[in-house]
């Protein structure tokens, strides 16, 4: 798939063998386990992830950005981006972009909204959706934002009278697959139906970062027009770069609409494919990782296979906490196996800081919640975590629960319930 892009010779570049992390499932977990010192903490979060240490290793070495090796890497990974997209070469391009997952939300709504009657909808249920809004408002764009309950997937039905009641005036249309403030997975296929049925002229935007390489999407069943990730998310790389796929016909629409430099997504684009270079310093150590990465999510099986995984450490996860007596903010028809959410106990001893430092010195790393109306904290299940990781997490709750005084499992009374 990568000889889609210009290459310059074909190069080896660093081969080291995948080699799964050592867990803290091996050593247990107690009131006196703390990390030791270089010892890696497990990362439950949706992002920065834990990566293997092959990943890690690959980075190991400098390169330039003009060395043929790096050209050439850089063709393989977009080429490869394409083939786990599902989507030709022909019709679909790849452009990637240093900074995080933002820089490339950004960098699609900044240059293909058109600078002339340009009108954008974005369709937002959690915090990643707000976000988009504030770019829009920063960029000045004519944008108007439809807010969602935080705790549901979209309602379609609803996104059904927007799209009928404004048809003729929307240009860009933005939603975000899988909303990691909650876990919300949208249901992204049904949305772009829409989209291209009211207003066929209009571009579909989907930000998918927490969800490329494990959830399965369908770009053109979809009508996706844009599609949006980053290094550090389901393929596993290091933080450092994202990466844009674009339909082809939509991208070249975008001439002269850019709103920023850096951000210009066109010109990275026609860059990449005429020299094969950044139009500015790349991040060389993580775009080596990625390889690497890449090269790891193909021994794994590809998307299904990972896909299985992180469901299979959401199933640990989510069984365990219940049979604890923690209670989760999705219903099982509106959550993605990415990221759980979980209520606070209203239990007079517990105290979100307290309980995770409390995790954070066991090597445990979760997340504060990012809801507005619900206090919550979430289990990230993404990353180079296993099984194994999980059920170790789960002791380590129990052990810190004990810690707090707070009595397991939870008893009606001080379950977790809604701050709202």
């Amino acid at each position: 798939m990568y000889s889609c892009f210009s290459r310059i010779s074909i190069t080896n570049g660093l081969r080291i063998p995948l080699v799964r992390s050592v867990i803290f499932a091996n050593r247990g977990c107690s009131s006196t386990a703390h990390l030791k010192t270089n010892e890696n903490k497990k990362l439950f979060t949706p992002g920065p992830l834990g990566i293997s240490q092959s990943t890690k290793e690959a980075m190991l070495r400098d390169v330039g950005s003009r060395d043929v090796e790096f050209i050439d890497t850089v063709a393989e990974i977009r080429g490869s981006l394409l083939e786990i997209a599902g989507v030709s070469c022909n019709d679909f391009t790849c452009t990637l972009l240093p900074g995080s997952g933002t820089y490339a939300v950004e960098s699609v709504l900044s240059s293909t909204t058109p600078k002339t009657n340009g009108k954008v909808l974005i369709l937002e249920n959690g915090a990643y959706g707000k976000r988009m809004g504030l770019i829009a408002a920063a960029h000045g764009l004519d944008c108007h934002v439809a807010h969602f309950p935080e705790d549901k997937q979209i309602d379609v039905e609803m996104v059904k009278k927007i799209m009928a009641a404004g048809s003729t005036d929307w240009t860009n249309v933005c939603v975000v697959h899988c909303e990691t403030s909650s876990g919300a997975l949208n249901p992204v296929q049904h949305i772009g139906y829409l989209v291209k049925m009211y207003a066929p002229n209009c571009s579909f935007f989907v930000d998918a970062m927490s969800s490329f390489g494990a959830v399965p999407l369908d770009i053109e069943a979809s009508n996706i027009d844009f599609v949006v990730s980053s290094a550090n998310k389901c393929v596993e790389g290091v933080p450092g770069f994202s990466y844009i796929i674009s339909k082809k016909t939509s991208l070249q629409k975008c001439e002269d609409w850019a709103r920023s430099l850096s951000f210009d997504l066109l010109s990275q684009d026609k860059q990449l494919n005429n020299s094969g270079q950044f139009r500015f310093t790349p991040p060389t150590h993580a775009i080596l990782a990625f390889k690497q990465a890449l090269k790891e999510l193909k021994l794994e099986g590809g998307v299904e296979s990972r896909g299985k995984r992180y469901a299979k450490n959401n199933d640990v996860i989510s069984k365990g906490m219940q049979a604890r007596g923690f209670d989760e903010l999705l219903r099982a028809q509106d959550k993605s196996y990415i990221i759980s959410s979980f209520y606070y106990p209203q239990h007079p001893n517990f105290n979100f800081k307290e309980f995770y430092t409390r995790l954070n010195d066991k090597g445990q790393v979760i997340y504060p919640g990012k809801l507005t109306e619900r206090d919550c904290f979430r289990i990230g299940n993404i990353g180079h975590l296993f099984p194994e990781d999980m059920e170790h997490l789960l002791q380590c709750i129990e052990v810190v629960c004990k810690e707090m005084e707070i009595p397991l499992p939870l008893v009606p009374s001080v379950k977790y319930q809604s701050s709202g």
